[in-house]
């Protein structure tokens, strides 16, 4: 084993291993040797890797087979004894030479000692004071519980956990009287160094009680403690003289008495551990006023305590934190302040900022585990007051979260916060996403969060939709592109509609907030339409913030279009088009109406004198292609649209498109007919409003001296007109299925070149009237010359005979009586009959024929 020891730990380690050993842990760096017995190695633990400590006992060596007796006594004892203040046994691993034993991770206080000795001296002395209280409850559980004695208790035998709390070790020589061969008894002056702690009965083969040696060694563990650099006290050694004042180096005065109890050389007269405890732990008693020993009473009964009780006694955590040790506050008070608000209650708003203060000593290497760790886990408590104490002080903590712990840890519980049946918390949680939001994933931000806030815009509380308003415009920056196009405006739109006066203000100054992700088509469309309204809002406070938002984005706007070009339109050259100029802006209505018709008239008028004034105006014969506008779109061919200007025998003028015959096709099953573009409809009538200017429509009197309407004339029903339903039953068949009709742009013809059979060449109308006044605006449907001819056998004009002859003039129906107008409808009716059954044998004729 001595080649081993030249060997770093991680090799014997490997070594132990390879001789068959499974270790729970890996040895770390050595710390130290204690006795000559023992070598303590700091570790990590396998299976979790936390960190532990290791001691290891080694009697492979012949000159030690004696430690073995010591280490497997240690070893049952520690396994079997188990208390607070006593060090935790955790694993250990036992074979013919070597013994190992994993507990808490521990350093031995010897080393302490002198971290120490450079404090002030007044915390020193509490600290010093609160270990001592430490061990003599241990040694009190030992000796009457236990009913034994510990026998070695010493500075070696006593180890710091990291909470900065002593923890009694040492049990090599643990014994009971009352078991077979104590080892303290039998081989105790075996122990190396036993005679410096040993009391003067034992050293001169006297025992008693478990207590009284035990006492005796704690005199002495007080004094070393408190004087690390003297030696033994004078009294100690034969004959065993009183300790004076003098003599008590730093002992402090009000723990000399009892000192001077422990080192009673008589046993039956010396103080015991339990005395000594119950001294310390009276009213005013040297353990009952150190802050310290009372800050860790008060963490352990916090749980049982009375509300006054825990409040007074956070109060006195609170003022005293900055004088606790650096360890004590990060591994003794911190875990103990979590666990007691996950109990929750109204204490939570007064334990919460105290963890907060208490992490800021935390290490940041440290600060995620102890501080972070707990107060994530906190989230999913259900209780409202842990709930309210976290979001209230997110701040302090926020920006040593992480953004993957807010998503995935945080978020989940959150949220339930916003549908929660008290309005504090929805408020709260939504507020809380301020300082959140930067740190939530893309998706949470874009998706989930957004639903949560849409809900919240109808809330019942109004100040909860207000600050849900100002939460969306603080998040603009962090939304994506898309959802800022679709969410921004209705949000903001959402809340200018709000009964609550705040809610309109932060929906205005939430789109000033935001200006900067709105594009002037958005502005323009849909940012200023929605902002208008509120220009006359019934308060002041949101008229006056409605006109600023409407300045700065009109402002804005402005700007815009000071870059832009005068026109996009352009020549047949590619030439900019040139507009007219206006001099003077218009600021009044009046001036804007003679200013808007003096520009035009006066624009027209020199684009005629310019271009057109010496040219003949020609009316339908004219063969020269019309000049169009350079915006106007090209016209369809004459293939694909047919189109007809037909003067009546009136003072109408009427346009009828129609669909050749001869160009329909047997349908084939459901087929869709070719969709018009809306850029042919654009140039249609573009086209038509070009042709209104070359054909005249003479109406001397368009609105007419009577009635625009006659409810009891019907000269005009469409059922006497029999081409009607011809182009109706043109249509059905041409086009059933079609999505839309086919839009025909007008095209200049003279009346010589019709030929449609309606519509004699003499002038004379195939029916018994002509037109009223009433029927200016409608539509006359005409046959084409496939379906009905004008021209007999001898090429005359003349009314085909396959159609009706024209009915007797009738009376008008104001001059009928009842039974006159039934007759009158009884008979129409039978004439449409007879035309429609007329149409469809001609149209299977016309089919056949194809």
């Amino acid at each position: 084993m001595d080649y081993l020891r030249t060997l770093g730990s991680a090799a014997v380690s490997s070594l132990v291993q390879k001789s068959g050993l499974n270790l729970p842990f890996s040895l770390g760096p050595k710390v130290l040797s204690l006795d000559g017995v023992c070598n303590l190695y700091d570790g990590t633990k396998r299976d979790d890797g936390s960190s532990v400590s290791i001691f290891e006992y080694d009697f492979s060596d012949q000159a030690k087979k004696t430690i073995r007796q010591f280490a497997t006594n240690a070893l049952r004892k520690l396994r079997s004894t188990r208390h607070p203040d006593v060090l935790k046994f955790m694993d250990a691993v036992e074979t013919d030479t070597i013994i190992y034993i994993m507990t808490e991770r521990v350093r031995p206080l010897q080393s302490v000692l002198q971290s120490w000795s450079g404090r002030d001296a007044r915390e020193r002395e509490d600290w010093l004071l609160w270990g001592l209280h430490r061990i003599s409850v241990a040694l009190t559980f030992v000796n009457e519980p236990c009913a034994s004695t510990h026998g070695k208790l010493c500075v070696n035998s006593i180890f710091i956990s990291p909470s900065g709390e002593w923890k009694l070790g040492g049990f090599e020589l643990f014994s009971n009287p009352k078991e077979e061969a104590p080892i303290l008894y039998t081989s105790g002056a075996m122990y190396p160094n036993s005679p410096i702690w040993a009391s003067p009965e034992v050293k001169k083969g006297g025992w008693y009680e478990p207590a009284v040696a035990d006492a005796y060694a704690l005199g002495l563990l007080l004094y070393a403690v408190f004087n690390p650099a003297l030696g033994l006290p004078a009294t100690a050694h034969a004959p065993h003289p009183p300790p004076t004042a003098s003599s008590s180096g730093s002992i402090p005065p009000v723990v000399f008495p009892s000192f001077k109890k422990l080192l009673n050389p008589n046993p039956r007269g010396r103080q015991s551990p339990k005395s000594f405890l119950e001294i310390g732990m009276m009213d005013n008693g040297f353990f009952s006023t150190n802050k310290l020993v009372k800050v860790c009473l008060g963490l352990d009964n916090f749980a049982l305590g009375s509300e006054a009780e825990k409040n007074a006694f956070l109060r006195a955590l609170k003022e005293s934190s900055a004088s606790f040790p650096p360890e004590f506050t990060s591994n003794r008070i911190l875990p103990s302040l979590v666990t007691a608000l996950e109990y929750g209650g109204s204490s939570a708003a007064v334990i919460l900022p105290l963890i907060l203060q208490f992490g800021a000593s935390v290490s940041p290497e440290e600060y995620p585990s102890v501080v972070l760790a707990p107060l994530v886990k906190l989230y999913a408590s259900p209780d409202r007051g842990t709930r309210m104490a976290l979001l209230d002080h997110l701040s302090e903590y926020v920006e040593k979260l992480d953004k993957k712990t807010v998503s995935e840890k945080i978020f989940p519980h959150l949220s339930t916060g916003f549908a929660d049946t008290v309005a504090v918390i929805r408020e709260a949680t939504t507020k809380s996403i301020i300082l959140l939001g930067p740190k939530l994933t893309d998706r949470i931000l874009n998706n989930d969060l957004l639903r949560f806030l849409a809900k919240m815009q109808t809330d019942p509380e109004p100040s909860i939709r207000t600050n849900t308003c100002i939460l969306i415009g603080r998040l603009g920056p962090t939304l994506g592109y898309h959802t800022k196009k679709k969410v921004l405006v209705p949000a903001f739109s959402r809340a200018l509609r709000d009964t609550f006066v705040h809610a309109r203000v932060a929906g205005l100054m939430a789109f000033m907030a935001t200006i900067d992700y709105f594009d002037v088509d958005d502005i323009a469309n849909r940012v200023i339409p929605n902002i208008a309204f509120t220009m006359i809002d019934k308060e002041k406070l949101v008229r006056d913030q409605a006109f600023k938002a409407i300045d700065l984005f009109v402002k804005k706007l402005e700007n815009h279009a000071a870059a832009m070009p005068e026109t996009s339109l352009s020549d047949s050259t590619g030439n900019a088009v040139s507009l007219p100029e206006q001099t003077t802006l218009v600021t009044t209505a009046a001036g804007a109406a003679s200013s808007l018709a003096g520009w035009a008239i006066s624009s027209l008028g020199k684009k005629l004198i310019t271009s057109d004034l010496q040219t003949t105006i020609e009316v339908g014969t004219s063969t020269a292609s019309t000049e169009r506008p350079i915006s106007a779109p090209t016209l369809l061919g004459k293939n694909e649209i047919n189109s007809s200007f037909i003067p009546s025998t009136g003072s109408q003028t009427v346009f009828a498109s129609v669909t050749p015959l001869s160009s329909l096709s047997r349908p084939k099953g459901m087929q869709l007919g070719p969709k018009v573009p809306l850029s042919t409809t654009s140039a249609v009538v573009a086209e038509q409003w070009a042709d209104d200017t070359t054909y005249p429509v003479r109406i001397e009197n368009p609105w007419g001296n009577d009635d625009l309407i006659d409810v009891n004339a019907d000269e005009d029903d469409w059922s006497r007109h029999p081409t009607l339903h011809a182009a109706q039953l043109l249509t059905h068949v041409s086009g059933a299925f079609e999505t839309a009709p086919a839009v025909v742009a007008p095209k200049s013809m003279t009346p010589s070149e019709l030929d449609f059979g309606l519509i004699p060449r003499n002038g004379r109308s195939a029916t018994h009237h002509s037109p009223s006044r009433n029927a200016i605006s409608s539509v006359s449907f005409l046959v084409p010359t496939t379906m009905a001819t004008s021209r007999g056998r001898n090429g005359n004009d003349e009314v085909p005979e396959h159609l009706p002859s024209p009915a007797p003039t009738t009376p008008s129906f104001s001059e009928m009586t009842k039974e006159e107008k039934a007759a009158e409808m009884a008979r129409r009716k039978e004439e449409r009959k007879q035309r429609i059954a007329l149409l469809k044998e001609q149209k299977k004729g016309a089919v056949r024929g194809n």
